[in-house]
């Protein structure tokens, strides 16, 4: 039997993107090293012989710190055209929650859900059975909500571990209508970028053109939404200025050529590799360069496409439509400039700034695919999920939050209860600023028990300590363990989290229901 080949885990990264440079810091390392050797060989006095293997062990040392990142991190991706339906009872396999090492950063990106006027108004009002469901199982876990953005049906939601919130930075989101003319948003993406650690990255769901014969439609509205999306950041005003971008959705590219029997057969006998070449993204991805940039893992997986209403059969209704990997999870990486582009960039800035792409030389990102599949588990849909697993890592260019907020003394709705914070380094503060008050476990910023406004009179220096107050009827009665969130309305996120921290349950809490008080209520 034909079987498809085994597929490796996939790489890529920002110094790996030019083959050149690679090569450049190699030879450069090696030439240091040979410096190195010369220096012990021929100084005749130690302190000079000293300074020189310092020095010279500091700049191989650097170079091999552009290549090794240090850091790694865990993303879970999901792409799932759901069709108008409700969510199913458990998402357990969807979401990989006992995968180890442990997920990181939960991307979910939805298409078709269920967008009718009555179901989306009211969905403005409050949030969606969807998220509702996705943010009830990943906050017990520790998970927050930290954006999400919506356009009629399409739906993109970022969840990541609490510890990770201050490092979340300049968080915005967008979106594009391509549907009827660029009018209607039943088609088009949705996005949400944000800094990692500093490191800047977008994700984008899209729901592109139907039907068989419109590849080239896909292509276009593709590349329509990278050239109109935009976002107000200076260095990345546009979805590729990003070094990271994950691109995913319902993409709609079906298998030409191949009959439905042909297909089927393929399928069913786990060949799936006889599919890949009429594949209709793999045979567009040849005459487009900016697809290029793009890299998926092999489709080693049933096609997702169509399946009928609550079954694990594809479409046996009269259309008969062939199976097809629609719904697609695509990343790039920002290529690194030539030497010549870089002195180019160097002469229109009169050697005065750094690029982002020596920044990235600096601060590599390396992205690998560890897992790429369907989950044929669900049956709410004609399409089932596709996920992907993958390992970030990168070098950290900041390590402390940018504010430092803490609980003083004893808290207990008894008394007024105390906090300080702290602007630990410069950054756009704003007297809109707030701090929240939160029970461990909560599911997005706007999941507070109260808050407080940050002081009103004027902003505060780097390292000056204020103290707020917070009346003592806002303190729960119940109590429990809670933490404190720094919330920057410039930067839409929170960028300092206190320790957690016990509050005292009230006296005036006994013999009361704490449904009736939920809490906080009296």
């Amino acid at each position: 039997m034909d079987h498809a080949p085994d597929s490796p885990r996939l790489r890529s990264d920002s110094t790996s993107s030019s083959a050149s440079q690679s090569s450049r810091s190699k030879a450069v390392l090696r030439q240091r090293l040979s410096q190195l050797m010369s220096c012990i060989e021929d100084m005749s006095s130690d302190d000079e012989a000293d300074e020189e293997v310092s020095r010279s062990l500091d700049e191989a040392f650097q170079l091999c710190g552009r290549l090794v990142p240090t850091d790694a991190f865990r993303l879970h991706v999901v792409t799932w055209n759901v069709a108008t339906a409700e969510p199913p009872g458990d998402v357990t396999s969807l979401l990989q929650l006992d995968v180890q090492p442990p997920t990181d950063l939960y991307v979910i990106g939805l298409q078709e859900v269920n967008a009718t006027p009555l179901r989306f108004i009211s969905d403005l009002i409050a949030e969606d059975s969807w998220s509702h469901l996705l943010m009830d199982t990943l906050a017990p876990r520790g998970f927050v909500k930290v954006t999400s953005v919506r356009m009629q049906g399409l739906l993109l939601l970022l969840f990541a571990k609490h510890m990770h919130l201050p490092y979340i930075r300049n968080i915005q989101t967008t979106y594009t209508r391509t549907g009827i003319f660029g009018y209607w948003g039943n088609k088009g993406a949705v996005s949400v970028r944000f800094s990692f650690f500093g490191h800047m990255m977008c994700f984008v769901n899209c729901h592109l053109a139907a039907h068989m014969s419109n590849a080239l439609q896909r292509v276009d509205e593709f590349e329509y939404i990278l050239e109109t999306q935009d976002f107000d950041i200076f260095d990345t005003p546009h979805v590729l200025d990003h070094k990271v971008v994950f691109w995913f959705g319902d993409l709609n590219f079906r298998i030409d050529d191949h009959g439905l029997h042909f297909v089927r057969s393929s399928i069913n006998s786990g060949r799936f590799h006889l599919l890949w070449s009429k594949d209709q993204l793999t045979l567009v991805k040849k005459n487009e360069p900016f697809l290029q940039e793009f890299e998926e893992g092999p489709l080693n997986f049933k096609p997702s496409y169509k399946f009928d209403h609550k079954s694990d059969a594809y479409d046996t209704s009269g259309k008969k439509r062939k199976p097809a990997w629609t719904d697609r999870i695509l990343w790039r990486i920002k290529p690194l400039l030539s030497e010549e582009e870089e002195e180019e960039e160097e002469e229109e800035d009169d050697k005065a700034s750094t690029s982002t792409e020596q920044t990235q030389d600096e601060y590599p990102v390396q992205v690998t695919q560890n897992s790429y599949s369907s989950d044929m588990s669900y049956r709410v849909s004609d399409h089932k999920p596709v996920v992907a697993n993958f390992t970030l890592e990168l070098r950290r260019s900041f390590t402390s939050p940018l504010v430092h907020v803490s609980p003083e003394g004893v808290w207990s709705a008894e008394q007024d209860a105390l906090l300080t914070y702290t602007v630990q380094e410069d950054f756009m503060s704003s007297t809109w600023d707030w701090i929240g008050l939160y029970k461990v476990g909560f599911k997005s910023p706007s999941d507070y028990e109260t808050f407080v406004w940050v002081r009103e009179e004027e902003l505060p220096e780097v390292h000056e300590v204020i103290q707020r107050s917070v009346n003592k009827d806002k303190v729960p009665l119940l109590g429990g363990e809670h933490v404190l969130g720094y919330f920057s309305a410039n930067m839409n996120s929170i960028v300092g989290l206190s320790e957690n921290f016990q509050i005292l349950e009230s006296k005036r809490a006994e013999g009361l229901d704490p449904e009736d008080i939920n809490g906080i209520n009296k």
